[in-house]
């Protein structure tokens, strides 16, 4: 009785999650019943996404965007990317929510809750880049593991939190920290309660960065369960799995971070480069940090039709991980000749940036639009794939979208 108890009140708890709205009558389903809502769920009005958003898996779930859904210049939650490793946590309550900072190197383990870190710690707000580090795998030949992203796995959107680092400090960080680690309530999906679907960290010198928040609002409101409401990690410019969702503890550690995703391959790259297929040694693979520079033209849809003796207004977003971007450029002949396109300075450091130009075609027929960014230290997005590697990560190569002119 005691188990059917527990799957009875477990159904209901997920709906009442899940759908936002009290299960009337739960109480009144027959054992192992599971609500309709609940057993064919819709991605869109589950976690409020737009329609043309691209599902690429439900378990866990992982949904990417369309280029054209990223043309604002901050993202709204309905176009944002879902990225999941386990199951979607439940039965939050933020009002008992705790975030412990332990580890190694903390020099006294202490616990906040949510009440604790608005009230004690100055709160700051920035736009962010959070790009996944698997970002374009779907172009990789030999095909890579893992979600086939194209181009929208990435979005800029403003968080409100207080610096990670005031946190740390306030624990106290011993001499010989060199990295962090976070956890998270999130469950494997094996449901195993001694696993972890994944925790990562960052070097010190990343967490202590002005820019490197422990956020509870999102674009002003509170984060969308999805996005990891209540508490949840956000470090720009680096791959988004930095970024940890539903965050209640930090280990502070004398030792790179060896949580789940962060040995082996996971979120590496060979230091050197190697062919496409050769298999790499664990050993010979480096820990992806910052993101590679990139572009992502917004504004029109591939495909677009006009008339001939008209010019097309194209807009997008530029960023480069760490840096800034320097220089825009565009090209309607595969990348033959380049012509510069005005581009915004970053409303904050590691936010996105916006490029705008008038394009002329010279007759009718098929074209095709380039965009390539380049960075603050001259590194250029390259015009096809970038150097292979086993796990698909880090093209940057450049968007490019038809045009028919007629």
């Amino acid at each position: 009785m005691k188990r059917r108890d527990f799957v009875k009140k477990a159904a209901v708890s997920s709906f009442a999650t899940l759908i936002g709205t009290e299960l009337v009558f739960g109480s009144q389903m027959i054992d192992g019943y599971v609500p309709l809502a609940l057993q064919d769920p819709d991605p869109f009005k589950l976690f409020n996404k737009h329609k043309d958003m691209v599902v690429l898996n439900d378990k866990p779930w992982n949904i990417e965007a369309q280029a054209h859904l990223l043309d604002d210049k901050m993202t709204p939650n309905s176009c944002m990317f879902i990225r999941n490793n386990g199951l979607v946590p439940e039965g939050i309550d933020p009002k008992t929510w705790t975030l412990t900072i332990d580890g190694e190197s903390v020099k006294n383990k202490k616990a906040y809750t949510l009440s604790d870190l608005k009230s004690k710690f100055e709160q700051h707000t920035y736009q962010l880049t959070l790009e996944c580090g698997g970002n374009g795998r779907a172009e990789f030949d030999p095909p890579a593991k893992g979600n086939q992203w194209t181009i929208g796995a990435v979005h800029c959107a403003s968080w409100t939190g207080v610096r990670l680092r005031d946190v740390l400090e306030d624990a106290g960080i011993k001499s010989d920290a060199v990295y962090i680690g976070y956890h998270a309530v999130d469950k494997h999906l094996s449901m195993d309660p001694k696993k972890e679907p994944i925790s990562r960290g960052c070097p010190m010198s990343k967490a202590m960065q002005d820019e490197t928040l422990l956020a509870f609002k999102m674009n002003g409101d509170d984060i969308p369960l999805i996005h990891g409401y209540p508490l949840r990690l956000v470090a720009g410019g680096w791959p988004a799995s930095v970024s940890g969702k539903w965050i209640n503890r930090i280990s502070i550690r004398n030792k790179v971070h060896d949580g789940t995703k962060m040995t082996g391959t996971a979120y590496r790259v060979p230091c050197e480069p190697v062919a496409p297929g050769e298999k790499v040694k664990d050993e010979d693979m480096c820990i992806i940090e910052s993101m590679p520079v990139k572009s992502l033209i917004t504004y029109p849809k591939t495909g677009a039709i006009i008339k001939n003796g008209k010019p097309l207004n194209i807009r997008g977003h530029a960023w480069a991980g760490e840096l800034e971007v320097g220089k825009m450029e565009y090209s309607i002949d595969f990348g033959s000749t380049w012509s510069i396109c005005p581009i915004e300075k970053p409303v904050n450091r590691l936010a996105w940036q916006h490029f705008s130009a008038t394009v002329d075609f010279p007759k009718s027929g098929y074209y095709e639009v380039w965009a390539r960014a380049t960075d603050t230290n001259g590194i250029a997005q390259p015009m096809l794939l970038p150097g292979w590697n086993p796990k698909g990560y880090l093209n940057n190569a450049c968007h490019r979208i038809a045009v028919k002119v007629i």
